[in-house]
């Protein structure tokens, strides 16, 4: 049976970025707005971004611990659809953004052991998507995209009610058997797909897209 995975590409920079991510058959592309990341964007760079991918992609602003200050700069700048928390909020702040804004919010949760699991349950209740990542490693200045896996095994057989994607060191290699061994419908790439941190590569961009349909 085919895969046929919805595919984010997150971390896109450039008009090439979202022309290839497009082309490669994304149904989410994801623009990080977080100053630590090779993947930043300003709000400058961002709204003629957003303008470029078409209707009916689902375009994500990822942000990490963000204030109601810059989420209103942020929304009022660019034309998202979709506002992905990748920080320490806690459920209660999901609620609040998806409150003010009217968006939906995607929750990103760092998995490393099966203790972990338990926080899946809790945002669930409460964000419209959950974004199973890998943990960051102690010490990262980075929530997510740092190119490692976690042990797809912990969520074999499980399921949940809300939509979920599968993250953390996946690529056009292992993108296939990754979805296999967790039950996933919908993975994000961004390391992935770079040939150095925040430089996207469209060849693997499109062998991504290409596995993610096998």
């Amino acid at each position: 049976m085919a895969l046929n995975l919805h595919v984010k590409y997150c971390g896109l920079q450039n008009v090439g970025d979202v022309s290839a991510a497009v082309s490669a058959g994304a149904r989410y592309v994801g623009f990080v707005f977080f100053e630590k990341s090779p993947r930043n964007v300003s709000l400058q760079q961002a709204a003629p971004l957003a303008l470029e991918v078409p209707l009916g992609l689902c375009k994500v602003a990822l942000t990490v611990n963000a204030d109601d200050a810059f989420l209103d700069a942020l929304t009022d700048a660019v034309a998202v659809d979709m506002l992905q928390l990748h920080g320490s909020e806690t459920p209660a702040r999901v609620t609040e953004v998806k409150q003010r804004y009217g968006l939906p919010v995607m929750k990103a949760v760092g998995i490393a052991q099966a203790e972990d699991l338990a926080q899946l349950d809790a945002y669930m209740d409460v964000a419209d998507q959950i974004l199973v990542d890998a943990k960051p490693p102690k010490g990262s200045a980075l929530p997510g995209g740092n190119g490692l896996a976690f042990d797809w095994r912990l969520l074999a057989g499980r399921s949940w009610p809300k939509p979920w994607m599968l993250a953390g060191g996946l690529t056009p290699e292992n993108v296939a058997e990754a979805a296999r061994m967790t039950g996933a419908r919908q993975v994000d790439v961004s390391s992935g797909v770079e040939t150095r941190p925040g430089v996207k590569d469209e060849g693997l961009i499109a062998a991504f897209g290409k596995a993610a349909k096998v």
